[in-house]
């Protein structure tokens, strides 16, 4: 029940930081704040300053940033529909900044105490496979496959299942860039005297330590949301091939599911707190990246309508009707919703099912 909580905390946290970026830039920037909460539901205290009313409600399960004119016309002068465009930009961008940005800080966090890091190197070639002289030498850090940069530990071994039987790689040997293209290495099928059948490719990830000095966890931490933000292009590329199909997403009800089963299994409280603010860093940089897909309801999506309207008001010196846009998005949030829908039932088919 605790661990629960703790997502159900961690969630709450997650959006309301996310309202904080807009609420922070809109009043930087002279958009008038009607209201700003933390959490939902009715109120258990408010306090009026200035032109802004602010609250805390009693779920903890998010909050919002209330700007006058934001849905609707407005005559006041500082209503957010009055605002200039690149002001609009930076006022919807800026909650997904600060998703992006709390996620950089708690992967921070995490390596702030680590002297080293692992990193993949070239661990030979399997007997029997032909790679012996594939070109690549014991040792040979890995720095990019086929063009994808290995930022974390992990990534090599993830993009060496993804390739292709030809593999451009780039590798570390003795402190100098050595490029490797052009490299044929096909997965082999292989039954074992006991009938078990493998498909590998014949080389071997080994791993080895390298120091963090103090720079260097700032760039990790970087490095690890970077990767983060590929990871989500990477799974709805898998989504729209169809590699994956709507039973393997998870909304809110299996991502707490995990992250209650993660803490619950941990060895140590610091293995708990560890899992935890990881699966919190990445969740906030999923929506970072999910809230700027230019999709209808989404910030991204309302993105997406004001540069659409900026060069039509260039080329023929008219806007899109906000009637229309408003439809759009409402339809928009329909479907989100109903996706949504489909994911928890899927979430909670999954946790009666085990």
């Amino acid at each position: 029940m605790l661990y629960i909580i703790v997502a159900i905390l961690i969630f709450g946290v997650l959006i309301a930081t996310h309202e904080l970026g807009h609420f922070a830039t809109a009043k930087l920037l002279g958009v008038k704040v009607n209201e700003f909460s933390v959490g939902m539901g009715p109120a258990i205290w408010k306090k009026q300053r200035g032109d802004t009313l602010y609250s805390v409600r009693i779920l903890p399960i998010g909050g919002y940033c209330a700007m006058e004119g934001e849905d609707d016309d407005s005559v006041d002068p500082r209503a957010f529909g009055k605002a200039a465009s690149w002001k609009k930009m930076v006022i919807l961008c800026a909650g997904a900044a600060m998703n992006f940005l709390t996620g950089l800080l708690l992967i921070l966090i995490l390596y702030v105490p680590q002297q080293a890091v692992l990193v993949e190197t070239y661990g030979g070639s399997t007997p029997g496979y032909g790679t012996e002289e594939c070109g690549l030498l014991p040792g040979d850090r890995f720095l990019s496959i086929d063009g994808h940069r290995i930022l974390v530990y992990g990534n090599a071994q993830m993009y060496l299942e993804r390739a292709g039987d030809t593999l451009d790689i780039v590798v570390e040997r003795d402190g100098q860039t050595v490029r490797l293209d052009g490299l044929y290495l096909p997965r082999q099928e292989r039954t074992d005297e006991e009938g078990v059948t493998t498909n590998r490719r014949g080389i071997l990830v080994a791993s080895e330590a390298a120091p963090l000095s103090g720079f260097g966890k700032v760039q990790y931490a970087w490095n690890m949301s970077l990767d983060f933000v590929r990871l989500v292009w990477i799974s709805l590329g898998d989504l729209i091939s169809g590699s994956v199909g709507v039973r393997d997403l998870s909304g809110p009800v299996g991502i707490v599911d995990t992250m209650t089963e993660v803490g619950s299994s941990a060895t140590s409280a610091y293995a708990a707190f560890y899992s935890l603010t990881y699966f919190a860093a990445l969740i906030a940089v999923n929506l970072a990246v999910m809230n700027l897909l230019p999709l209808p309801a989404l910030d991204g999506g309302r993105v997406f309508f004001l540069l659409l309207n900026t060069v039509l008001y260039r080329l023929f010196r008219k806007r899109i009707d906000p009637r229309y846009e408003g439809y759009v998005h409402m339809a928009g949030l329909a479907a989100l919703m109903c996706l949504m829908l489909v994911v928890t039932l899927s979430d909670v088919g999954k946790l009666f099912g085990r």
